[in-house]
């Protein structure tokens, strides 16, 4: 499992970095990041949901890996949904994890999901954290 979750963190630190980089670098860094998605990570999942064969990346029971896979999908379905024509079992993966009802809820329309982080709200993690 922890193997899986380190893997995830590495693609999710990647991607959350995006919003913060310098107007240009943002078109390399989104480049970039969706070539290490589909040609590194993405093949990876893909292949651990085959060889497993069954609803979860680890056992047969959710865990963390499988969160943490949903939120990466979730962030990359929101730049680029076309990428998971090639995953078939990401998408399969998506919609198992998305039916399951407290995840089901909490992707509702006014959940507390956060929605992509806007301008505003990117000026002011600078201003904290740069």
């Amino acid at each position: 499992i922890d193997m899986y979750v380190e893997g995830l963190f590495d693609l999710n630190e990647l991607l959350m970095t995006y919003e913060i980089q310098p107007a240009d670098k943002k078109e390399q860094h989104f480049a970039n990041m969706m070539e290490k998605t589909e040609k590194r990570y993405f093949p990876v999942f893909e292949k651990v949901l085959k060889d497993h064969g069954k609803d979860f990346l680890v056992g047969n029971q959710l865990s963390r890996a499988d969160i943490q896979l949903l939120e990466v999908i979730l962030m990359i379905e929101e730049w680029k949904p076309d990428m998971f024509a090639k995953f078939p079992l990401l998408q399969s993966f998506r919609a198992r994890m998305s039916n399951i009802p407290t995840i089901k809820k909490f992707l509702q329309p006014g959940s507390q999901r956060k929605p992509p982080s806007d301008e505003d709200a990117v000026d002011k993690v600078m201003k904290i954290f740069y």
